[in-house]
């Protein structure tokens, strides 16, 4: 079977790209690989009308709601690469299927993955008391002991957005003593941030609970949740292999789309963390609403 579009990732951009596809009666191919970017925290937030709900439960019900739609097909597996048919779509291969899929349309919503400091006890708290969104996650640790992990892409006055939620300890981890300015480090004094300057060799507590963070000299500072930033990368190379343009994002590298979501390469769309700087669950599902009536009208004009 030829599909109208093939959407690859199926969480919250896929999803709601498919969606819009299905209701506009296209037949519509959504592969995943089930590695969801919020698979590791318990409860999403600030979503509208999803407030408190588990991701993976939020990304299950939205997928049996999508697949009512009698013109939609789930496959779970792998997109290995994909490739222009010569007549104006796209074949893809899945692994472990030798047959492979065509579509006229990809779209790709695919997500990234977080790469996280390699720090000892870090990345199993990840989602739980290490997070990176404050609007996701700060609420729950309201007037808590808080902490920053000062390193790039974050600036050290993000420490100054954390302390609304409680008192903040920024740790410049060492190697970063010379990145407050005077300037900076007054505003932060000024709102009562504390600034740790020593290296964070490890975080203990019963995990992913977190009771402090130890420093090279010994000491353990009484941390109940950390935030960090995470560098981003892309949960595919099929950008690359299709051949879409990539730039450098203020976080992470980022699919080019123009303002219809279309990526350089007729007929390729790129939707939700991997085509915005804005990564947060509620924008990706609206890139993908955008996305996915993106490509329906694309189906109808440029036939």
């Amino acid at each position: 079977m030829r599909y109208d579009a093939l959407v690859v990732g199926g969480s919250f951009a896929g999803l709601s790209a498919a969606m819009q596809l299905a209701r506009a009666r296209r037949k519509v191919c959504v592969v995943d690989a089930g590695a969801p970017r919020n698979r590791f925290t318990a409860q999403s937030h600030g979503f509208f009308g999803q407030d408190g709900v588990p991701p993976l439960k939020m990304i299950a019900d939205a997928r049996a709601k999508v697949l009512a739609y009698p013109s939609v097909t789930f496959i779970e597996g792998h997109v290995t690469a994909a490739q222009a048919d010569g007549a104006g779509g796209f074949t893809v291969l899945l692994q472990g299927r030798d047959v492979p899929l065509s579509a006229d349309r990809i779209l790709l919503a695919f997500g990234v993955q977080d790469g996280l400091p390699d720090i000892d006890g870090l990345r199993e708290r990840w989602g739980t008391s290490v997070l990176h969104c404050p609007y996701c996650h700060g609420y729950e640790f309201s007037d808590r002991r808080l902490g920053v992990l000062f390193a790039a892409p974050m600036p050290p006055d993000h420490a100054l957005l954390i302390a609304e939620w409680g008192p903040t300890t920024l740790f410049l981890n060492g190697n970063n003593a010379d990145a407050l300015d005077d300037e900076v480090r007054q505003k932060l004094q000024a709102r009562g941030v504390t600034i740790e300057p020593g290296r964070v060799v490890g975080l203990e507590g019963a995990a992913p609970d977190l009771a402090g963070l130890r420093i090279d000299d010994g000491r353990l500072v009484p941390i109940d949740a950390l935030y960090v930033a995470p560098r981003p990368r892309m949960g595919s190379p099929l950008a690359e292999q299709l051949g879409c343009a990539i730039d450098d994002g203020p976080v992470a590298p980022m699919i080019r789309t123009d303002m219809f979501k279309a990526t350089t390469v007729r007929g390729v769309y790129a939707a939700g963390d991997i085509a915005t700087p804005f990564q947060n669950a509620t924008l990706a599902s609206a890139d993908g609403v955008f996305a996915g009536v993106a490509v329906h009208r694309s189906l109808v004009f440029d036939a």
